[in-house]
């Protein structure tokens, strides 16, 4: 499976209490995601509240995504977990329904040895058959994906992309150094800072809300159409920035949606709306943008 172009971390649209899961607001957006060109949509990963859903409405989520993207974009469905045996059963179900791969974050809180990441991956990607893209994202995992690691795991037919959230590019420079495994950008203000050294694109929260722009951003930087994909990497810089500065992910991506006339519905508790200040300092960055007079969703 080829990895390569703009992906969506989907948030999960939720009812204005946040109670349940918005199936119909769901479904909408990956239409939505269609028609703007995105490559692939990401549902139940991080910026799709992975830790605040219940088992059910994790694989009804996946399920729900994989209808509505009717085979036109590819579906990398958030199947990780610090429990290997949920891991493991969680991708099973994707399998199941259709998705065409599996996002696996490192497990979180144990906080795994180098080969205990390499036994975790591995024994998934020999039960299951679901092609799996590495996750490194040490600001939530607390445990950082050698590169050592990464190489040894790419060996395996199935590991077949990483998502790079550790913020470094020295990171993906060293992975790049040791393997060609394809390096994809979690954070939308270094996509094409990791594309310059070989990154083949993003999973990207901003795609959210623009995801014609991201597109347009990737695909510029897959053509080394320098100039084109700088340009925009300027135009979006603060926004990106913000989205992930003024608070936990995904609440400001999801207060932006709201401001531009898309309500996907409360956040889950433990994570709050924001404040005052930090909302005002996100319309000043809408506006900024052009997303507030109609250049957005």
């Amino acid at each position: 499976m080829q990895i390569a172009g703009a992906y969506t971390a989907l948030i999960t649209p939720f009812t204005a209490d946040a109670s349940a899961v918005d199936y119909d607001r769901l479904k909408a957006n990956v239409a939505h995601q269609i028609d703007q060109g995105i490559t692939g949509v990401v549902p139940v990963g991080t910026t799709g509240e992975s830790p605040t859903v219940s088992h059910d409405e994790h694989n009804k989520i996946i399920s729900a995504t994989v209808e509505a993207a009717g085979g036109k974009v590819q579906v990398i469905a958030g199947t990780g977990s610090n429990n290997t045996a949920e891991a493991l059963a969680t991708t099973k179900h994707a399998k199941s329904v259709g998705a065409d791969a599996a996002l696996m974050v490192n497990p979180y809180y144990n906080k795994p040895t180098q080969e205990g990441l390499y036994r975790h991956f591995m024994t998934i990607a020999d039960e299951v058959g679901l092609p799996i893209v590495l996750y490194n994202i040490p600001g939530r995992t607390n445990v950082t994906m050698a590169p050592d690691t990464v190489a040894r795991l790419y060996k395996h037919d199935m590991i077949v992309a990483i998502k790079e959230a550790t913020g470094s590019l020295d990171m993906a420079s060293e992975i790049a150094s040791r393997c060609d495994i394809p390096i994809i950008s979690g954070d939308d203000s270094l996509t094409l800072p990791l594309m310059s050294i070989g990154g083949k694109g993003v999973i990207s929260v901003l795609s959210n809300l623009l995801p014609a722009k991201v597109a347009a951003l990737v695909a510029a930087g897959l053509k080394d159409d320098l100039p084109t994909a700088r340009q925009l990497h300027h135009e979006l810089f603060h926004l990106c920035k913000g989205l992930l500065t003024l608070s936990t992910n995904p609440i400001p991506i999801k207060a932006a949606m709201k401001m531009t006339g898309v309500d996907t519905g409360s956040v889950r508790l433990p994570l709050t709306e924001l404040d005052g200040d930090q909302a005002a300092q996100l319309e000043k960055l809408l506006q900024a943008t052009g997303v507030l007079d109609g250049a957005g969703v």
